[in-house]
């Protein structure tokens, strides 16, 4: 296809706003700078930027299609959702949230249809037993960014991921993300479903175990137990695993010569809440969890996303 069949508008050149993507890509910028497009990631020569690489990649995808591709970027480094329509010319705008399909169940199954995240999963683990933590861990938070924007994070893929990114997170030595990650996947399936919950809070529980720092011994401790108590009160406690896990938590903190109070009822409203009660994400699309910095909404107009055919991304306009 000729790249003169892509629309344009009547300003600057761009391509016009209404030329439909026919795929739909992810991309996601680590807070270190690491940089995935779809699930792979890319290799930052020479101090490239990740907003470079990522415009490159997706570039690459619509001239290979000949049309234009919709591309949604989580990128931590500044905080922020960015949705992108790349053409085959190579040019680039943003467009605000309501410029693309609404929220919901038509836009997850679009951005997912063409690389389901089971085969992110999978790709994943094979970085894991080849010992590329680093990019397993990065894979594992790009895959759990994107389905906590699409999907929230209760729904069951997004809790998975996180739990594989908590996972990562405990094999390479980072006890306090892990532990982070793994009790919010407890806290979360003890209000959503308390009868699963305990694999989860075993987990979490081997996190807490490796903690250095007795200040989140403490605190990280109180709560465990207060989650331990629950499901033992609830006849949930079945397995002796997590029975010896639950004791374990318990002496933990009494060796301490720390008085261990009833959990405050802040934290026991936090296992009990509605997920109405947690912040929602840029997009609209689901809760995020507590602990997930928000992210500003995409919207038009930003520079360093932005290529006019023949220039760079954040290049002033040509003149008119």
């Amino acid at each position: 296809m000729s790249h003169s069949l892509t629309p344009r508008d009547e300003h600057r050149n761009l391509p016009a706003l209404n030329a439909q993507p026919l795929i739909r890509l992810d991309a996601y910028v680590a807070e270190d700078g690491s940089t995935v497009v779809n699930g792979h990631v890319l290799e930052m020569g020479g101090g490239r930027p990740p907003n470079e690489a990522i415009l490159d990649a997706v570039a690459m995808f619509a001239r290979t299609l000949g049309a234009p591709v919709a591309a949604t970027v989580i990128d931590r480094t500044v905080m922020q959702v960015a949705r992108l329509r790349v053409y085959p010319d190579g040019s680039s705008r943003t467009i605000a949230d309501e410029d693309d399909l609404p929220p919901g169940p038509e836009r997850t199954a679009a951005e997912e249809e063409a690389f389901p995240p089971l085969a992110r999963v999978e790709r994943i683990i094979q970085h894991a037993r080849r010992e590329e933590l680093h990019a397993a861990f990065v894979l594992a938070g790009a895959l759990r960014e994107h389905l906590t924007l699409r999907r929230g994070a209760e729904d069951e893929l997004s809790l998975e991921a996180r739990a594989i990114e908590a996972y990562l997170a405990y094999l390479r030595g980072d006890h306090t993300l892990s532990i982070t990650l793994a009790l919010t996947v407890a806290r979360i399936r003890c209000r959503t479903d308390l009868n699963r919950a305990a694999p989860d809070v075993a987990r979490a529980t081997a996190a807490w175990q490796r903690l250095a720092d007795e200040e989140q011994v403490l605190t990280r401790g109180q709560e465990l137990l207060h989650m331990w108590e629950r499901l033992s009160a609830q006849g949930l406690l079945l397995e002796p695993s997590h029975q010896t896990m639950a004791q374990t938590v318990r002496s933990r903190l009494a060796q301490g010569r720390r008085s261990v109070p009833a959990p405050a009822r802040t934290s026991a409203r936090a296992l009990t809440a509605a997920p109405a009660a947690a912040a929602g994400p840029a997009s609209g699309h689901g809760s995020l969890a507590p602990e997930d910095k928000p992210l500003k909404p995409t919207r038009r107009g930003l520079r360093r996303f932005t290529r006019w055919p023949g220039r760079p991304a954040g290049s002033p306009p040509p003149p008119s």
